[in-house]
């Protein structure tokens, strides 16, 4: 029996801002509900933003377990990086990689969660 991942669940105070942090950074479409937002991105499972008022973001690296991270694979990681930054990204662990075009960048979305972007 195959299993299809469908979603990833990402939990935020602020769903406006996440919402539109993950669309600005994948692109498709995104739909709103009072409590989640739908973000959907070609050969994407569907990225939800739900409402969690008490949520508080992770302390990694530095801190608190992450918990779970994604991680894209880009075929220009200079750009990238850009795009993760100007969408309101911040780099957890700042590194010559988005310049030189290789390795990888570790991000946190606008609510704390880490993400990477990766040399594909």
């Amino acid at each position: 029996m195959p299993i299809t991942l469908t979603s990833v669940i990402i939990d935020a105070a602020d769903i406006e801002t996440e919402g539109t942090f993950w669309h600005r950074l994948l692109g498709g479409s995104v739909h709103r509900t009072p409590t989640h937002r739908f973000v959907q991105a070609p050969g994407l499972p569907v990225v939800v933003v739900q409402s969690a008022p008490g949520h508080v973001a992770p302390g990694w690296p530095d801190g608190t377990s992450q918990q779970m991270h994604l991680d894209f694979g880009v075929d220009d990681l200079a750009s990238a990086d850009r795009t993760a930054t100007e969408a309101g990204a911040v780099r957890l662990r700042p590194s010559e990689a988005a310049s030189d075009h290789t390795g990888s960048c570790i991000y946190a979305s606008p609510a704390g969660h880490p993400f990477c972007l990766r040399a594909a």
